[in-house]
């Protein structure tokens, strides 16, 4: 024995930063679950265009202040036109989807509702697929199929 001890194993930073997003992403889950039930309670009396537009309000405002906070503020001029028209078309998206969900919301059980609305994960992988050339591996496509099934299962079952 020579008196040292055995050092321990030291993770780079960089792989800490490479999976930091998993963390981002199980908030997402959270504040999207969340959002259901905000939603359902704060559209059971207000026309649902109204509460998406106030939603978006408060998302708008939220999002320029990280912006600010962050410092990313003057990048925006380096935007290509390519990135500018995804990002407008993202936005009309997400209003159309928004806007379908507060309706749905108002008018639904949100615990079908929600459920529902994950099914986004199906036209993701599909059209991530198409548009990227991203392969799902078997087990991925089982996981997958297992979703969209109890998706099915919570939706059939309020019917």
């Amino acid at each position: 024995m020579t008196g040292t001890r055995p050092q321990p194993r030291r993770t780079s930073v960089t792989h800490k930063v490479e999976h930091v997003w998993t963390a981002f992403a199980f908030g997402a889950a959270f504040f999207a679950g969340l959002t259901a039930i905000l939603a359902k309670a704060g559209v059971q009396t207000t026309p649902s265009s109204l509460a998406t537009a106030l939603r978006t309000i408060v998302v708008l405002i939220g999002a320029w202040v990280m912006v600010l906070i962050v410092g990313s503020a003057g990048t925006i001029t380096e935007l290509s036109g390519r990135t500018w028209l995804f990002l407008v078309l993202s936005g009309l998206a997400t209003g159309a989807s928004w806007l379908c969900y507060w309706r749905a919301m108002q008018d639904g059980p949100a615990s079908v509702v929600a459920p529902i609305d994950k099914l986004s994960i199906l036209v993701t992988v599909v059209l991530a697929a198409i548009f990227f050339r991203e392969r799902q591996s078997p087990r991925a496509l089982v996981g997958l199929a297992l979703i969209v099934a109890g998706t099915l299962l919570m939706v059939l079952r309020a019917a």
